[in-house]
């Protein structure tokens, strides 16, 4: 049974161990080695965990029995726009529907923060990426794209993804 729970301050060597997991393998095939290390370091550093949870982004960790194995983090943009920052779920358990239960775990939690409203949760994806596709399964489309400038020379090639929820 997969569970989940806010993360806090605390959990940031949990959520590094779980990106240094799941992160890695993600883009070893669409990255060069030295902008995967550099975008970990950048995303990933402890102070920059410290800073997202300090600016208001929200993480959850979820668990298969009582084994963490994965994590979402959303961030609010605005009224009505929220932004799904990172999910990562940990090779061994991809496929086993923790992915959708953290998407799930996002939609519940932006309704959450606004009944009754119409509100909008956007996402980026490396345009090379394959989970694209379950991000389709899930009801987003691709609402643009660019070429996003993130520092080192280094720019993320990503589609935006958008759903509107009710």
């Amino acid at each position: 049974m997969i569970r989940s729970r806010k993360a806090g301050i605390e959990d940031i060597p949990l959520i590094r161990n779980l990106a240094e997991r799941s992160f890695l393998p993600t883009y070893k095939e669409i990255l060069s080695a030295d902008q995967l290390n550099w975008m970990f370091d950048w995303m990933y550093s402890v102070d920059s965990l410290q800073q997202q949870i300090e600016d208001g982004h929200v993480f959850f960790i979820a668990y298969e029995g009582d084994l963490p194995c994965g994590y979402v983090s959303v961030e609010r943009q605005g009224d009505a726009l929220f932004h799904l920052q990172k999910i990562y779920v940990l090779p061994d358990f991809q496929g086993k529907h923790v992915g959708q239960y953290l998407v799930q775990l996002v939609f519940d939690y932006v309704k959450s923060l606004c009944p009754g409203e119409c509100s909008t949760v956007e996402l980026n994806v490396n345009r090379n990426n394959k989970a694209k596709s379950f991000y389709e399964h899930m009801g987003f489309s691709v609402a643009r794209s660019g070429d996003f400038p993130i520092g080192n020379g280094y720019y993320m090639n990503d589609y935006i993804m958008a759903i509107k929820l009710s």
